[in-house]
């Protein structure tokens, strides 16, 4: 008997631990620590807010408990790094605060780009510092076939049109933009710039490109000629730089509105009138390069000319960009190809904005579009072979590009 109440009450301890409730572990969750501007932003009280318009960086402060003279003090250290009195309107701005009971502001960080940010010290010991994020490079491949023009394939890929501009500088002297066909077509592989590793901010370059013209391959690969410089060039399948001495276009993407043609009747003059330069339309203010280096020999104005530029280049070829709102150079002064030299105006005899860019030829004007203009420098022997190994597994990538790509998503190639 007592056997059995012992071996029941066995039974009843066992049942009564199994219901016995477990005792449940704590869950501990871990904040976030989050990082920027070299700051760890779960240290303070964060306010992020933009420049609207009225404020000023010292009514932003004043608003965030910080006074005059105070504020004279920051403003005057700030601006020997970034006048922090011309932010602008729409751009980001971040203050750090301390975590207490005072909630002093420490910190103020000013974002003029997506790139750069200025950071400014509000504590007692005044600084100012402006830095960079750190930029990250993304490899893409693009393709289209030209229906229109380069720009509208561009836009209905939803690529940048950056990218146009980029392929134009590239084939300057090889194709002519200004007369693509249809059914032409294009491969490139480029790079975007990034920074937060999501956020873009702008296309890098082009790092090689194929481009169909009139059932015609054209290649480009880019390949650095000078390491110590940090120089790149162009070249195509076999060696030769596309690069010529001279650019065929004083500025950059802009369409010829007249070309040379000594039988040209002269709105301005309203009779036939040799036209001995070629007219590139452009918008007023436009940026005019020179075409090639060389030495400045005039820089003035003229009744017809208005605002000129003359470059000498060598013995056998000058040149003369006519018509600007502003020179951007003087008399004697040396330039390399694609300098600024000045800007689109309408200054002189001229009906609309453009630049009239004039050629000589042994002291005699020509069409630059019809001469037969020197190459760059040729690719030495030796690199010739190096770029020869390295140009053929880019080549064979850009054999292979297809219509299943890698491309900017429409943000990306909205900016």
């Amino acid at each position: 008997m007592n056997r059995f109440y012992i071996i029941i009450s066995f039974i009843i301890i066992i049942i009564s631990c199994e219901k016995t409730p477990k005792a449940e572990t704590p869950i501990i969750i871990k904040e976030k620590i989050i990082k920027q501007f070299g700051y760890t932003l779960n240290d303070f009280d964060v306010v992020k807010d933009t420049v609207k318009n009225g404020d000023s960086f010292g009514t932003i402060l004043e608003k965030n408990n910080l006074f005059y003279p105070q504020i004279y003090n920051i403003v005057q250290k700030a601006k020997q790094v970034y006048d922090v009195r011309k932010i602008n309107i729409g751009k980001p701005y971040t203050i750090l605060f301390s975590k207490d009971s005072l909630r002093t502001p420490q910190v103020f960080v000013y974002q003029p780009n997506l790139i750069d940010y200025v950071i400014v010290s509000l504590t007692d010991s005044l600084w100012a510092e402006k830095k960079s994020k750190a930029v990250k490079l993304i490899e893409f491949e693009a393709e289209g076939i030209i229906t229109s023009s380069l720009s509208e394939t561009m836009e209905e890929k939803k690529l940048s049109p950056l990218l146009s501009n980029e392929l134009s500088e590239i084939y300057a002297w090889t194709i002519d933009f200004f007369r693509l066909e249809k059914g032409d077509n294009f491969k490139v592989i480029y790079s975007g710039k990034y920074v937060d590793d999501s956020i873009y901010v702008g296309l890098n370059r082009i790092h090689s490109a194929y481009f169909e013209h009139r059932k015609k391959p054209f290649y480009a690969i880019e390949f650095e000629t000078d390491s110590k410089r940090g120089i790149f060039e162009y070249f195509d399948e076999k060696g030769k730089n596309l690069r010529r001495a001279f650019l065929r276009s004083p500025v950059q993407f802009s369409r010829i509105s007249s070309r040379y043609n000594l039988k040209r009747k002269i709105a301005y003059y309203g009779r036939v009138r040799p036209h001995l330069g070629t007219d590139f339309a452009a918008p007023v203010g436009t940026e005019i390069r020179a075409t090639a280096s060389g030495t400045v020999v005039k820089a003035g104005y003229t009744r017809g000319n208005g605002n000129y530029i003359t470059i000498k280049h060598n013995s056998t070829y000058s040149t003369q960009y006519l018509h600007m709102k502003k020179r951007g150079v003087k008399k004697g002064q040396f330039v390399k190809q694609g300098d600024y030299i000045g800007s689109v105006g309408m200054t002189g005899n001229t009906s609309g904005p453009h630049v009239c860019y004039r050629f000589w030829k042994n002291g005699k004007q020509v069409d630059p579009l019809r001469q037969k203009l020197p190459e760059a420098k040729p690719i030495s022997k030796d690199l010739k072979d190096k770029y020869l190994t390295y140009m053929k597994p880019i080549k064979q990538q850009l054999d292979s590009i297809g219509s299943n790509v890698k491309v900017l998503d429409n943000s990306i190639a909205n900016n």
